[in-house]
């Protein structure tokens, strides 16, 4: 009887790992793959915590993080996932030992480990959070040609009454193999991550303010907006994970209609005239159009907010409810108003202007960041959508954090 319930427990769980590998692969976006990831490795070993280091520059890169005793929401979480923290890869560090030498540890107890071995534990993160780490798993993660592409932490393992237990070799086991799976979903996400900057370093090529900083920056504060509009509309986890993933690479793309735009419009150093601006008016259905007859949900999404993300709340942006993509000029449509605009181009809408009034321009000097604030809530209900604004300003923290990230 045992070994029959032994069986069929082993059965269930190689069920749910196969669900959780199946959920992996329909992911893009690298940040909520990076996410999903945890979330699995860590219900599989009933981890409190857990981090990832990327390889980045011959060093890891601390990338995400989670940690439901500390981060009840996202918010503090966020905060962490947009730190600049990083370990060189040796053996000094217990992610840096797992890297050099591709072994997983298993450790009992964080504050006594082997005075032998080489690794130390650096308790900055407790001390900055008040939170006490004990039992950890580290395992590397790999591609599919075996490179290392990062480092994955579970912590403190939690028993049925919240006390803190050892992981044991089952569970180095199990997540060792679920690992390999996990590091070649990393790999497929960072080539299409590459597509995207491919991208982008071609819209750079015509328009100096379409850096690779500025995007990543729209991008990371859609998805953060989102993700807080997302709670307070009781929107189901699932669908904020499968929203968010295409959100920041179609965020990311929104401008990239202004490749049709001539360098004498992108690249001139002082403003437009009226003739130049409603030229320039023109990208977002060179933007519409570069993503015509969409074959994904991230076509689509890139299509609609190329489309709509100059409308404004009040109904005075543009281009309104445009039919014929291959007009030469913009009919003067009325905007489109309110909640007629999608909620994807509301987002971006106040990413956008935040991070184009915060940043030099060949045109202007970037806004000292009072103007920039005080200008955010006057716009609201006029520019932009007032409840996105006050997203913006709830999590003000976080965007400042992405800021700092891609300066």
């Amino acid at each position: 009887m045992r070994e029959a319930q032994k069986n069929c427990s082993d059965a269930q769980e190689l069920s749910d790992i196969l669900v959780k590998l199946e959920k992996l692969h329909h992911i893009r976006d690298l940040s909520t793959l990076l996410d999903s990831i945890l979330f699995e490795t860590r219900a599989l070993a009933s981890a409190d915590a857990g981090s990832i280091f990327l390889v980045e520059a011959g060093r890891l890169k601390f990338s995400y993080v989670q940690n439901d005793t500390l981060f009840r929401s996202d918010f503090l979480a966020s905060k962490y996932i947009y730190a600049n923290s990083e370990v060189a890869i040796d053996e000094t560090s217990l992610a840096g030992y797992v890297a050099t030498t591709g072994e997983s540890i298993l450790v009992a107890d964080a504050y006594r480990l082997d005075p032998s071995a080489p690794y130390s534990f650096n308790p900055y993160f407790d001390e900055i959070s008040s939170y006490k780490t004990k039992s950890m798993l580290i395992v590397p993660l790999r591609t599919s040609k075996s490179d290392l592409v990062g480092v994955l932490e579970l912590i403190n393992r939690l028993g049925p009454d919240g006390s803190t237990l050892e992981f044991t070799e089952r569970h180095r086991s199990i997540v060792t193999q679920f690992a390999f799976y996990a590091g070649v979903a990393i790999e497929r996400a960072i080539l299409l991550r590459e597509v995207v900057y491919k991208m982008v370093r071609m819209m750079a090529m015509r328009d100096p303010e379409e850096t690779q900083p500025h995007v990543n920056r729209v991008g990371s504060y859609s998805v953060e907006i989102y993700k807080r509009w997302a709670i307070a509309h009781d929107v189901p986890k699932s669908e904020v994970d499968e929203f968010k993933d295409i959100l920041k690479m179609s965020a990311m793309l929104h401008d990239i209609g202004k490749v049709g735009i001539s360098d004498s419009i992108l690249q001139k150093p002082g403003p437009l005239d009226e003739a130049e601006r409603e030229r320039m008016k023109m990208h977002v259905l060179f933007g519409a159009c570069y993503f015509e007859d969409p074959r994904s949900e991230w076509d689509t999404l890139a299509r609609e907010i190329s489309l709509n993300h100059h409308e404004k709340w009040d109904g005075s942006g543009y281009p309104g409810a445009v039919t014929d993509m291959g007009i030469d000029k913009l009919p003067g449509f009325s905007g489109k108003k309110g909640r007629e605009i999608p909620l994807s181009a509301r987002i971006v809408a106040v990413a956008d202007v935040y991070d184009a009034l915060s940043s030099k321009r060949v045109y202007k000097e970037a806004w000292d960041e009072d103007r920039v604030l005080q200008h955010m809530r006057e716009q609201a209900g006029k520019h932009f959508d007032p409840e996105i604004v006050g997203i913006f300003f709830e999590i003000y923290d976080v965007i400042k954090a992405i800021k700092q990230k891609w300066e």
